[in-house]
């Protein structure tokens, strides 16, 4: 017996020193997609206060760590946390309090819609965002005599889907003086145009700058109803795996709304945020440089260059197919544009410049390849490179510019893209394995609310080509689909790399934040879209959704 004791002894003591690292959380029995460089996959991982301790094999995880929680995953894949590398919090918010046209079927349709909103609200300016023609039988773009007529003694403003077109009532374009300021203002007129019918009479919709003088005249949401948004939007992305977005565009406003929910700890999103260059943007900028609060990042402007395909207003090297002599134009003067690279350069600050057309897209890779000379590690992005002069490629490379792309555009456009710019440039259109090619790295998003914040859909989009309907049958543009793996790094390391983080985020790799997901379904891609959600979100170690 008294052998035994000291055996014991050893034994307990052994076991002890073993299970003797304390963590928070360990996870195992999973498939745990470190997004490494050796594509590593592993059964379980341990964090604690927020941050990586260990991945690794079942056996050595739960012999080595003591948990608080242990969680059996039940061979679920768990991934980095997504991040959406473009979207429009704001914008989301604004939509949810405004008559929602999103799918509406046809003009009558959209006129019922707003009158539902009104009865129930009586609005006293009312502001509807999401109605897209391409989805009406004639597919011709509305006019407001109707619109005027339901509604001839309050302001109507009706955003497009694409938010860069928008419909005006009578009413409001007479209170706003909008035609007397464009016809005043160059530059307005040069970056926005009027829509006029056949008969040469103005129609109630404006593109693009000339949009400035209604959108100076459209009332704040309260402040309570917009973080009440914000929060639900921050809950639908954790529900998809979410913890992260790229901000594409905020007004300082917008921003100080952003750091009042931080600071009462109840949004814990990672938001990179993107400045609009607006005159309080770019003293904030330049008194802080880069900025961080808490989950809040702040290191890039965003800049407009151009337009909307869908809206006629992206700029193009030759004319539109569908619009004799129409090229768009550029919405930023390109000494604008100048001056706004040589701020972000000096500043330290990323430029990311909204480019769909060819032209616009060739305007900024020479521009960037200033700055390349200067500092080969900027990582300033272009956002959505949606067509590009297949001679053009190339230079992504050469300027080191990083693209940033929205799958689920390709396929939602596909119903009227060749009508816009004609097959031979649909050649270099959607390009996504084509700007991977040449850069290798794509930040990838979905610019929500214009489409959905499904990253499913995504990945659908991206390696299938096909939409939610799994339409077309053989996927839209085949030759530039993306493997599943490239779609998801585009969602973790690539977007972490594309905002300066690859050191906190992208990767489930020691000291790296425990920011991370388990998805419900396997996440994989097949010829059938199938929707799929998170089971568990962390962000930093906290459980921030959970479906039990």
């Amino acid at each position: 017996m008294q052998k035994i004791i000291p055996i014991l002894l050893a034994v307990i003591s052994f076991t002890s020193c073993m299970k003797g690292k304390s963590v928070d959380v360990v996870i195992h029995n999973a498939k745990v997609h470190v997004m490494d460089d050796k594509n590593s996959i592993f059964e379980a991982i341990a964090f604690k206060d927020g941050e990586i301790v260990e991945v690794g094999p079942e056996r050595q995880i739960l012999n080595r760590y003591s948990a608080d929680e242990y969680i059996d995953a039940q061979k679920r894949d768990v991934y980095p946390g997504f991040t959406d590398a473009h979207g429009h919090i704001m914008s989301y918010a604004k939509q949810s309090l405004s008559v929602n046209l999103v799918g509406c079927r046809s003009y009558d349709e959209m006129l019922v819609l707003i009158e539902k909103y009104q009865s129930k609200n009586n609005s006293k300016f009312i502001v509807g965002r999401g109605w897209d023609q391409s989805l009406w039988k004639d597919q011709k773009m509305p006019d407001n005599k109707r619109l005027s007529e339901l509604f001839p003694n309050i302001p109507v403003c009706l955003f497009r889907i694409d938010g860069h077109a928008l419909l005006a009532n009578d009413y409001l374009i007479q209170k706003s003086k909008v035609v007397e300021k464009v016809k005043a203002d160059a530059e307005l007129n040069q970056g926005g145009y009027f829509i006029m019918n056949e008969t040469d009479e103005f129609t109630g919709i404006m593109v693009d700058n000339a949009m400035n003088p209604i959108l100076e005249l459209i009332p704040d949401f309260p402040e309570n109803k917009m973080s009440e948004k914000i929060l639900e939007i921050q809950s639908e992305l954790y529900g998809y795996g979410i913890t992260g977005v790229h901000e594409a565009g905020l007004e300082n406003s917008e921003l100080k709304l952003l750091e009042k929910l931080i600071a009462k700890n109840e949004l814990h999103l990672n938001i990179y945020a993107m400045l609009l260059p607006t005159e309080e943007n770019i003293a904030f900028a330049k008194k802080n440089g880069v900025y961080t609060n808490k989950n809040l990042l702040i290191r890039s402007i965003k800049v407009y260059g151009d337009g909307a395909l869908g809206s006629r207003g992206a700029f193009l090297k030759e004319a539109y197919s569908d619009h004799s002599g129409h090229h768009g134009y550029l919405t930023t003067s390109f000494k604008r544009m100048s001056e706004i690279a040589d701020l972000c350069h000096s500043i330290g600050y990323q430029m990311n410049t909204h480019a769909i057309g060819d032209s616009t897209n060739r305007i900024l890779l020479e521009l960037y390849q200033k700055v390349f000379n200067k500092n080969p590690d900027h990582r300033w992005r272009i956002e959505h490179a949606q067509i590009v002069d297949p001679l053009d490629f190339n230079l992504f490379a050469k300027a080191g510019v990083f693209p940033s792309v929205q799958p689920t555009h390709a396929v939602s456009d596909q119903r009227w893209a060749v009508s816009r710019i004609g097959e031979k440039r649909m050649i270099g259109a959607y390009a996504y394995k084509s700007l991977l090619d040449q850069f290798g790295m794509i930040a990838i998003g979905t610019d929500f609310p214009v489409e959905s914040t499904d990253p499913f859909l995504t990945i659908h989009a991206a390696v299938q080509r096909k939409n939610a309907d799994n339409f077309p049958a053989l996927g839209f543009l085949p030759k530039e689909q993306i493997t599943i793996e490239d779609c998801i790094k585009g969602m973790t390391i690539w977007a972490a790399f594309a905002s300066f983080q690859e050191n906190q985020l992208g990767t489930l790799e020691k000291g790296k934040d425990a920011t991370l997901v388990i998805f419900d379904r396997p996440v994989e891609s097949t010829g059938v879209y199938t929707p799929n959600f998170a089971h568990t979100t962390f962000i930093k170690g906290k459980k921030v959704y959970s479906v039990e």
